[in-house]
């Protein structure tokens, strides 16, 4: 394995801002965000461990008596991947300067397949060697199974990683791996710490 450092960072809520399609795709369902919200983020954790969209859309409108055909499981895959696209600008703005500096970057996602295919065809992608998401892998954060895939797969040491997430369980499912971690807070709270940790000084 290498000795060389890589950073590795979480996407939604630190590249992606938090999504804003929740009111538009509880409209599409025919209720009310107060319906359909209190489904939408816990069924999420076996959505982003893998399983299929529309499974994960029947687990949503189950409670709230709505039937999901195939044409509105589409809908609102596309309408919920639409909207974690937004990114932080500033945030882009860092990973092409670490990327400029020749860091080496690795994304680490809780995110379901059809999101991940999406998300490798945008532009702050480029940025990365390697693009890792929860739902192919069928592992989550802060499980120590997903880390550890991510170390085969970057071919590095924990202690060679630093890995920053916005949620803290995320963070300390990380160091008990090995990973070094912080807490992500923003891109120019974080930059001289992830520039230190990429250049070794």
């Amino acid at each position: 394995m290498s000795n060389e450092p890589w950073l590795v960072f979480d996407y939604g809520g630190v590249i992606s801002l938090h999504t804003q399609a929740v009111p538009a795709m509880a409209a599409r369902v025919g209720v009310s965000v107060e319906a359909f919200e209190p489904s939408y983020w816990p069924a999420r954790v076996e959505y982003d461990r893998g399983c299929p969209d529309i499974d994960y859309w029947r687990a949503v409108c189950e409670p709230v008596g709505v039937e999901v055909d195939e044409q509105l499981s589409a809908d609102l895959t596309r309408m919920d991947i639409e909207g974690w696209l937004p990114t932080d600008d500033d945030t882009v703005k860092l990973l092409g300067r670490l990327a400029g500096m020749g860091a080496r970057l690795a994304l680490l996602s809780n995110a379901p397949s059809s999101f991940g295919r999406v998300a490798e065809r945008q532009p702050w992608a480029e940025h990365f060697t390697h693009l890792v998401f929860s739902g192919d892998l069928r592992l989550i954060k802060p499980d120590a199974a997903i880390y550890t895939a991510l170390l085969d797969t970057v071919g590095a040491e924990a202690a060679d990683c630093l890995f920053v997430d916005d949620r803290q369980v995320n963070v300390d499912g990380a160091c008990a791996v090995g990973l070094a971690a912080h807490l992500w807070t923003s891109a120019d709270e974080l930059a001289p710490t992830l520039i230190r940790f990429a250049t070794g000084s």
